[in-house]
């Protein structure tokens, strides 16, 4: 296929999964049971932070750090005593245990209390078509607090070659327009253009088919080579074009 044809296909590709529908097999599932902002945005950043395996059990454990939250993201981040930190003593996803998910709650306090929250340090070091640095940055931010060496790898750093997936996942939700029911627009200081794709096996093997990637690994490199690639596509809305790419990887197993 030429651009024009990858670009009709990958168009009604997008069209085809960019429907509520989708919710009903993916973790953003987990947000859109908030109405408040900063709700919203804590359930999807600790839901991306744990969005790698099997997606019924990264829901599963999601549904249960909600729980554990007692259904209010916010209040518990901002007020929650040792105590009430402690019931989460048995969870675990994966290698993400109990006390990653304490050293989250306590790092995401830290932003809300002294930054204002997540948005106002990402719309800082925002670049005009680029978020990674600013991936790092506020990485930088958020383990400000006492941790644990163990909890760092569970929030990536595109400065050291990561594709960061789980974040520019959650950014995805953040910052694309709510219009059809899926991401949520909620952070209008950051506009579609300076996203990058979630890569994953899915979305990265069905981009080299298609000839959008050409780096075999996937990390920060393909991240910036496949972003050039989709912008090419559409300079205004690249990331759209990771519901085409994951939805033929999973759904449709395109090769």
């Amino acid at each position: 296929m030429n651009k024009t044809e990858i670009k009709a296909f990958l168009d009604a590709k997008t069209l085809q999964y960019q429907r509520p529908e989708f919710l009903s097999s993916d973790p953003i599932q987990i947000p859109h049971r908030f109405g408040e902002k900063s709700d919203i945005e804590i359930a999807a950043f600790l839901t991306a932070t744990i969005a790698w395996g099997n997606r019924l059990s990264i829901i599963r454990s999601a549904n249960r750090m909600m729980e554990l939250m007692d259904e209010a993201p916010y209040d518990f981040v901002t007020s929650a005593s040792e105590q009430e930190l402690k019931k989460s003593a048995h969870f675990v996803h994966r290698t993400f245990n109990a006390i990653d998910f304490i050293t989250f709650v306590k790092g995401l306090r830290h932003l809300y209390k002294n930054y204002g929250g997540m948005e106002p340090l990402f719309t800082q070091y925002a670049k005009s078509n680029d978020l990674q640095e600013a991936i790092t940055k506020v990485r930088g931010h958020f383990f400000e607090i006492p941790h644990l060496q163990r909890s760092e790898k569970h929030f990536s750093n595109p400065s050291k070659g990561s594709a960061a997936k789980r974040l520019n996942m959650f950014l995805r939700w953040m910052v694309r327009p709510s219009d059809t029911g899926v991401d949520f627009g909620l952070w209008t200081g950051l506009k579609p253009a300076q996203l990058s794709c979630p890569l994953d096996v899915h979305s990265g093997n069905v981009a080299r088919t298609l000839g959008l990637l050409s780096r075999k690994q996937n990390d920060a490199r393909a991240v910036a080579e496949l972003d050039k690639a989709l912008r090419r596509l559409d300079a205004a809305d690249p990331v759209k074009y990771d519901f085409a790419l994951f939805g033929l990887g999973v759904f449709e197993n395109f090769q």
